[in-house]
């Protein structure tokens, strides 16, 4: 379905409609479009150029920064784009839509300590990609027709453009560095134009079900609505697979065009991996569940062997996983080994069985497959050490939301199992870290060990707060020895080893009054050098915001906390007013709900559309109050809306103890889920002053399949279903309530209808409450004139309904 960009004077009125008058001068009219902007000093933060993204090349001697624009302008979030089996395509780019500019990449070399511009001029870039030996990087620049092939080595030459070619980059994976890391398996475009809407409908479009035949599905969007958007994902998703040697330009194609979402070579690069999607398509789910081909090919193209042909996938289970191999992949450290998973329980997580999945290996295109090993719950993935040998693997169980990690021989399979650990995702506190990943010359990624130890690195979440560290483990005992933890009262990230011994990290470091900087740790002597300072244009501000983690407790006594920041310039006795910004999440035990997962010594960042910048208008802000739904997973809905109005009654209690707040001035807000909880609140309580909720989904019956974590269907638990949904109790919300919501929200299950019928049901039961909707929005905001305009209308809102009221 195309969508165009809205024409200046849709626009207008688009605004002009929903237009409220505010006293005084906060909200100031841009033109004639109704754009408004919000005070001065948070305008100008908005725009404010961020710090830039920092990464390690693969062997660590190039530590590359990317600068981008703070936002994309509204001109490029409304250019047409094409609304295609869940994806959103930029036609004249064919590739997904566009956002921030790069505006500039520096690459600063460790062994010399210079820095340099890679010479490249403002555009939509993407990368670099590295070769795994760091002699050379590509990056991709979206242009009419396609992306742009560019190649540079990082020392000597400015990057070039490969001629000739343009790169199809919308299932990402467009590109990887062959074996020899010196040729480029891409995935190309196709030549052709895209077929034309015809101006007359063919037919209308019918779709047909059969008893029997059962489609549970979410309630995805932006789906194929007919057979000229089938003709159109066609076109667009169709790509030629090519060999490319960047040294002189040379192509040379590898099997024929198809609609190719992935293309890998084996490690010892005699085969490839590919996997291509096939016709028939559907109306009802996306591309991700279309039928596919999983195949192994010779270097000429040749197909040698048929690892899978998957369905279409309508009918998976809710919470469940398709059936025949999934997650097929390459072993590293090894030829061309293919491991992959099946289900053993039809992929129905309802089903009784002793084991849910087997993971099963392939070592000979010609072979048999053989079992590796079973799961009892379901297979989350195995990650394979660079000693060869060690492989470890998770199965993760719904119910219980326990994980079990496990220790096996890639090179031995019939070596059986051994059973590191198990535990709690949810649980915080016991989090042993996630192993530490490094990249081999031959462009093989695997897990770092050295002589039988591996490496993790953890947020160090405490009653206190978080405190990052780095540990190294020797597998075979389990015996753990610490690297490096975060200094006191700051909060310090692990980014990567600088060698290969292991004997220098780099370190991001923030604190509350210090804006972040990359440091380099001696992690023998704890020496330390500060490599790199970002920049904060907020810092006069952001050094004098209060901030307080308060923990306290719910009535049934599950413990909860959150972050209470207060403006700076406050009065000894003054009270605030306050915004408590939340989102409910599920857990199936209290002891986990009530641990403490935020950090008391990051540094404030303000960008987007964040919250946060209500604290340059005179708010204090309660950011990330606890709301848990604690239960079993199958039922813990039932009681949703009581544990939210405990939740809040415990988080206001807390609130006015603090003595610096104004129990007659709290808002409360969310985004996505969170305004769902916004809207239950005030439906449900009589606690707030006023609420600001941003794409939500307030009717669940527009959710039918489920939603979250809720797993029945309306049909299973019509009662939760009605109960959940402030759209059947919007009579009874009687606090003024902000809507605001991406005119073109993508996310299954909040469409903008969920927005658009709340305010007319509380406009029919006289309530107050006020409607945005951000042109050409999806379900988080983009571009810099719709986040000013968000940020306008939350200041005014407060400003009307909670900062005055006395």
């Amino acid at each position: 379905m195309r969508v165009s960009s809205l024409s200046q004077a849709a626009s207008a009125a688009l605004f002009l409609s929903f237009a409220v008058s505010f006293s005084g001068a906060l909200l100031v009219a841009q033109g004639a479009t109704g754009w408004m902007r919000p005070p001065d000093a948070i305008a100008r933060l908005v725009e404010a150029p961020p710090p830039p993204d920092t990464s390690l090349s693969p062997q660590r001697q190039w530590l590359v920064s990317v600068t981008r624009e703070a936002l994309p302008s509204v001109e490029v979030v409304a250019r047409p784009y094409e609304k295609l089996a869940g994806l959103r395509i930029d036609p004249e780019v064919r590739g997904r839509q566009l956002s921030a500019r790069t505006m500039g990449i520096t690459l600063r070399s460790f062994a010399t300590g210079k820095e340099h511009a890679v010479a490249v001029p403002p555009g939509h870039w993407s990368g670099p990609v590295w070769s795994a030996d760091d002699r050379a990087f590509v990056l991709l620049r979206s242009a009419p027709g396609g992306a742009e092939l560019w190649v540079a080595d990082p020392a000597t030459e400015a990057p070039r453009r490969v001629d000739g070619l343009r790169v199809s980059t919308l299932f990402g994976g467009a590109l990887s560095w062959l074996p020899d890391q010196h040729r480029l398996l891409v995935l190309a475009l196709a030549p052709g134009e895209a077929p034309p809407r015809p101006q007359t409908p063919s037919g209308p479009q019918v779709q047909v079900t059969t008893k029997g035949q059962r489609a549970q599905v979410r309630t995805f969007q932006d789906l194929l609505q007919d057979a000229h958007d089938e003709a159109a994902f066609e076109f667009f998703a169709t790509s030629q697979p090519t060999i490319v040697d960047p040294a002189n330009g040379s192509t040379v194609k590898v099997a024929a065009p198809a609609m190719w979402t992935r293309l890998e070579s084996s490690p010892d690069g005699s085969l490839l991996l590919g996997e291509r999607l096939e016709r028939p398509f559907s109306f009802v789910v996306p591309w991700t569940s279309f039928p596919r081909t999983v195949e192994m090919l010779d270097k000429t193209g040749t197909v040698v062997r048929t690892v899978a042909r998957a369905p279409l996938q309508e009918s998976v289970p809710i919470g469940g996983v398709p059936t025949g191999p999934r997650s097929v992949d390459w072993l590293p450290m090894q030829p061309h080994t293919l491991a992959w998973t099946e289900a053993l329980d039809g992929g129905d997580p309802k089903r009784d069985a002793e084991a849910r999945d087997r993971v099963v290996m392939l070592a000979e295109p010609a072979g048999e497959p053989r079992t590796w090993f079973t799961t009892q719950h379901r297979s989350a993935g195995v990650s394979h050490g660079a000693n060869g040998h060690t492989a470890i693997a998770t199965e993760f169980d719904r119910k219980t939301r326990r994980q079990r990690v496990w220790e096996f021989d890639s090179h031995d399979p019939s070596r059986p199992g051994r059973m590191l650990y198990e535990r709690s995702t949810q649980d915080a506190y016991g989090d042993p870290g996630r192993p530490i990943g490094e990249h081999r010359t031959d462009g093989q990624s695997v897990l770092r060990m050295r002589d039988g130890r591996m490496f993790l690195a953890g947020e160090g979440a405490s009653p206190n707060g978080n405190r990052p560290f780095v540990d190294e483990w020797v597998v075979a005992d389990g015996v753990k020895r610490r690297l490096f933890e975060a200094a006191e009262k700051r909060h310090e990230s692990f980014v990567g080893f600088l060698d290969d011994a292991g004997g220098r990290a780099l370190v991001r470091s923030e604190s509350p009054t210090e804006s972040p900087s990359l440091v380099v740790v001696d992690l023998a002597t704890g020496s330390r050098d500060v490599l790199v300072r970002f920049p904060d244009p907020a810092a006069d501000f952001t050094a004098k915001v209060e901030k307080r983690l308060l923990r306290y407790e719910r009535e049934d006594g599950v413990p909860l906390s959150g972050t209470l920041y207060l403006p700076p310039g406050r009065a000894a006795d003054e009270k605030l007013p306050v915004l408590v910004w939340a989102y409910p999440l599920e857990y199936a035990q209290a002891s986990d709900a009530g641990q403490v997962r935020a950090s008391p010594y990051r540094h404030l960042r303000l960008a987007g559309a964040s919250h946060l910048f209500l604290l340059l208008h005179g708010y204090a802000v309660f950011d990330d109050a606890a709301m848990p739904i604690v239960g079993p997973v199958q039922t813990a809905n039932d009681t949703f809306v009581q544990q939210v109005q405990m939740n809040a009654r415990a988080a206001v209690k807390a609130l006015v103890a603090e003595g610096c707040i104004d129990e007659k001035r709290i808002a409360v807000a969310g985004h996505s889920y969170g305004a769902f909880m916004t809207a239950n609140l005030l439906a449900h309580t009589d606690l707030f002053a006023a609420g600001i909720a941003r794409s939500g989904a307030y009717n669940r019956t527009l959710t039918p399949f489920g939603f979250q974590n809720e797993e029945r269907t309306y049909w299973e638990a019509p009662a939760v279903y009605q109960a959940m949904s402030p759209f059947a109790h919007a009579d009874r919300i009687d606090e003024p309530l902000l809507l605001i919501h991406g005119a073109d929200d993508d996310n299954p299950g909040t469409f903008p209808l969920q927005s658009q019928r709340l305010f007319i049901a509380i406009k029919g039961h006289g309530g107050t409450a006020r409607l945005c909707m951000l042109p050409n929005e999806g379900h988080g905001y983009r571009a810099r004139e719709n986040v000013l305009h968000c940020l306008a209308e939350m200041c005014a809102w407060l400003d009307t309904h909670v900062k005055s009221r006395r």
